[in-house]
């Protein structure tokens, strides 16, 4: 006899949900501590996220670089950095044919320009804008004249050698034989006899007295603590393939200097290039060309110096502004037959 269901405590008789604590009795959501006074989820630190407002930095941003265009023979160009001596580096700024037809840029052309990173998949850094080239506007650089059509004169500004250190070279180098803007001069003698030196001195001369001359000194096949003691010798640009590189890099780095410069010559500047030296440049144009069966003797190919004669005869006065001068060293006496040969060949080109 099982108690019967009506007998069982009623259901009504159990505790009333409704005398149980009514949810609006609870602490209100409202007022409990604000999220967004603790800081939400947006807010919270994310470990491995920088966050560069707090310490000045902003690496998501466009940035501004300079550098030199070479445009490759696939079409694009990049930015090489004088850093690393116009060479291939991480800092290199890829710039697409488009951007080149765009801008009107060639190779040489000094560019500032705005940057961003790469992203996933990218290898360089992009090319956004150009903010000017060769001290010019993008604007102006377009209707420019080619370095080819350009008129060269005879050197008419002169170079103001003497100073007020008491270098004697200098002031005899004045007196005996001045240079002018647009200058091209060989300094010819044998080897460890100062030639160096003397370019050291005319260097911090006409950077002391001619601040408007874009100065470039070039050593090629030099030795590195020359290179380094001319770097923190003298104000001015420093560009430098030792003898320890292959030839086809001291080739290369002149080329670029001399395309440098023609692009500077073009929108109006002054530029000297001191060379040191022309004989070593020669030899390793010599080395990279190509063998033609014409040997002539010294074991000089016989196309060998045209690109180094090319180099040398950039160098002029432009009739409407703007002029490059170059003054080379030449060894002579050496006991090789090679270096007369290039000394002969180079000896009646200059127009000092």
């Amino acid at each position: 006899d099982r108690n019967d269901r009506n007998d069982k405590d009623n259901r009504n008789d159990r505790n009333n949900r409704g005398d149980r604590n009514n949810r609006n009795d609870r602490g209100n959501r409202n007022d409990r501590n604000d999220r967004n006074q603790r800081g939400g989820r947006n807010q919270r630190r994310d470990p491995f996220i920088s966050e560069p407002e707090e310490h000045g930095f902003n690496f998501d941003g466009i940035v501004q670089t300079e550098g030199v265009v070479e445009v490759q023979q696939e079409g694009h160009a990049f930015l090489r950095s004088a850093d690393y001596n116009y060479l291939n580096s991480p800092d290199d700024v890829y710039v697409s044919s488009k951007q080149l037809k765009q801008f009107g840029l060639q190779t040489g052309d000094t560019v500032v320009a705005a940057i961003r990173p790469p992203r996933i998949g990218e290898k360089y850094y992009p090319l956004i804008d150009v903010k000017s080239v060769n001290g010019r506007s993008p604007e102006w650089i377009r209707n420019r004249v080619p370095f080819k059509f350009l008129t060269p004169l005879f050197p008419q500004e002169r170079f103001n050698l003497s100073t007020s250190r008491g270098t004697v070279s200098t002031r005899l180098m004045d007196l005996f034989a001045p240079i002018g803007k647009g200058q091209r001069g060989m300094i010819v003698s044998q080897p460890k006899t100062g030639k160096t030196t003397l370019l050291k001195d005319v260097a911090n001369a006409i950077s002391l007295n001619h601040t408007e001359v874009y100065l470039i000194i070039l050593l090629i096949d030099e030795r590195p603590e020359e290179v380094t003691d001319m770097k923190r010798s003298v104000n001015a640009e420093v560009v430098a393939s030792t003898f320890d590189e292959p030839a086809d890099r001291h080739v290369r780095i002149a080329n670029l200097v001399l395309e440098k410069a023609k692009r500077m010559v073009e929108c109006g500047h002054d530029v000297c290039i001191l060379l040191d030296s022309i004989t070593r440049l020669a030899r390793a144009y010599n080395t990279v060309s190509p063998s033609s069966g014409k040997i002539l003797s010294g074991g000089v190919e016989a196309n060998a110096l045209q690109k180094p004669k090319r180099f040398f005869g950039a160098a002029r006065n432009i009739e409407n502004g703007g002029s490059l001068s170059i003054i080379a060293t030449a060894l002579t006496e050496t006991g090789s037959k090679m270096d007369e040969v290039i000394f002969e060949e180079f000896k009646g080109t200059g127009n000092m």
